[in-house]
């Protein structure tokens, strides 16, 4: 956990089973605005975002099992998701995820930012996916270093490297 976010009192937890609900909610929050244009009624809307969910859910369990799924916690409350697979030869930021309310305030970069420290530590890269369309997520991105690598049907796949070891004199 990078000091600057614990001085504002966020944490980091490991998800446990009574999170599921709130990361349901978390998922259909983020993702509400993107197909609200589809007028569908709200109770549709809801059963496709919690399904939608679920099938996302399902898929992190199943292909990143060994993955660190976190809960960003600000006081005892949950605000977030981070998601990370630690493994050779690179490290995969696999979802990262803030409450609406909680944006803008440099919490994601400093969660990646603590991300790419430890994949430094470790002399690895640490990769990730964005939605195409997803701008504001790209920008910052860039901004902390990633270059895109390669276009994928509904992302672009993105990749930090950490800077090389300074030779002692």
């Amino acid at each position: 956990m990078p000091e600057s976010l614990s001085a504002q009192g966020v944490s980091l937890r490991a998800a446990r089973d009574d999170d599921i609900e709130w990361l349901r909610l978390h998922y259909r929050e983020r993702r509400a605005a993107e197909f609200a244009p589809l007028g569908w009624p709200a109770a549709a809307l809801t059963a496709f975002l919690d399904q939608q969910f679920a099938m996302q859910h399902l898929h992190y369990t199943r292909y990143y099992a060994d993955a660190q799924f976190l809960i960003v916690e600000r006081g005892d409350a949950p605000i977030g998701r981070l998601y990370l697979l630690r493994r050779a030869p690179e490290h995969l930021l696999v979802d990262i995820g803030l409450a609406p309310g909680q944006r803008g305030q440099g919490l994601g970069a400093a969660l990646i930012g603590g991300a790419q420290a430890d994949a430094a530590e470790c002399g690895r890269s640490l990769r990730l996916h964005v939605e195409h369309g997803n701008d504001s997520a790209r920008r910052l991105y860039e901004r902390l270093g990633f270059e895109h690598e390669e276009d994928l049907p509904t992302h672009a796949a993105m990749r930090w490297r950490a800077p090389a070891p300074r030779a002692h004199a």
